[in-house]
């Protein structure tokens, strides 16, 4: 044994430390047996988001799963199995003034949890980059699930973009009469067009200041994580196409029918599902 320790350069003591600790089954009531336990669904967690899961996430989905742990144990855990989230980056804003439009109220004043989906949404343009050229997102958000209700991609950024996303939204069931919808104070929300379109569906129109950023939190904290997710690792898109089909298949399939949101600790499409479901509780009786 001294001879093998000399050629592994550790100590005897060294040696028979670590072997004690590979073998030794810590108790679930210490916080490293209980770290041990947890970490096969860290991982698990971690690798389903595609290394984006964050700590609070990855807390906040382990609740789901009957596993109450503190966001210490969690950081704990990923820094013991190597697991490092990939981080935001900031991106380019859209927001242009129309010095002409009408002022409108903010309805909303940063109540970003109301209690009762489909009354409360809102919605922001983003710029997504292909080697084809520009490529615009508009996006229609439940504030109260977090679900993306509604949204579009056009390679102009009009307020016809905004409308076919706020269509999209409507026809499938998850605009409220009365609903407010709030953005920020760009020419295309504050336009006749889209005006027109809120008294003919019985919308009100909310906006908030130029430039502050608070204002519409949840539409810009979205934008973050779609291109955290689909452009950490390069700055484009290939062709317009790849953008229209990537951001699709991304919010439909992923943000609103996998990805457990930390602010609702629940998965945005079924907590609108159980909602619409539910016949005690409607839009219509909530109002």
């Amino acid at each position: 044994m001294t001879m093998m320790a000399r050629l592994l350069r550790v100590s005897r003591a060294g040696y028979y430390g670590w072997k004690k600790r590979r073998n030794q089954n810590y108790p679930l009531s210490t916080p490293r047996g209980f770290r041990d336990q947890i970490a096969d669904d860290v991982r698990e967690i971690f690798a389903k988001h595609n290394g984006f899961a964050g700590v609070r996430t990855i807390a906040t989905e382990l609740g789901t799963r009957g596993i109450t742990a503190t966001l210490y144990a969690v950081r704990k855990t990923m820094r013991t199995l190597g697991l490092v989230t990939k981080y935001r980056r900031a991106f380019k804003r859209t927001t242009i003034a129309d010095a002409n439009a009408r002022d409108r109220s903010d309805l909303v004043r940063r109540n970003f949890t109301p209690p009762v989906p489909t009354t409360y949404l809102c919605g922001d343009i983003t710029y997504l980059r292909t080697g084809q050229g520009w490529m615009y997102l508009a996006t229609v958000i439940d504030l109260s699930t977090r679900m993306v209700t509604g949204w579009q991609v056009a390679d102009r950024m009009t307020s016809q973009l905004v409308i076919d996303a706020l269509d999209m939204a409507h026809r499938s069931g998850y605009v409220a009469g009365n609903a407010i919808f709030h953005s920020d104070r760009g020419a295309q929300y504050t336009s006749a067009a889209l005006s027109q379109w809120a008294e003919n569906h019985d919308v009100r129109l909310s906006v908030g200041e130029v430039g502050v950023c608070w204002d519409n939190a949840v539409a810009e904290s979205f934008f973050s994580t779609l291109k955290l997710h689909l452009l950490y690792e390069r700055k484009q898109f290939v062709s317009k196409l790849e953008a229209r089909t990537s951001v699709g298949e991304w919010i439909e399939a992923y943000y609103n029918r996998r990805r457990i949101h930390t602010s609702t600790e629940e998965i945005p499409k079924k907590a609108m599902d159980d909602f619409l479901t539910t016949p005690v509780t409607t839009a219509a009786q909530a109002a």
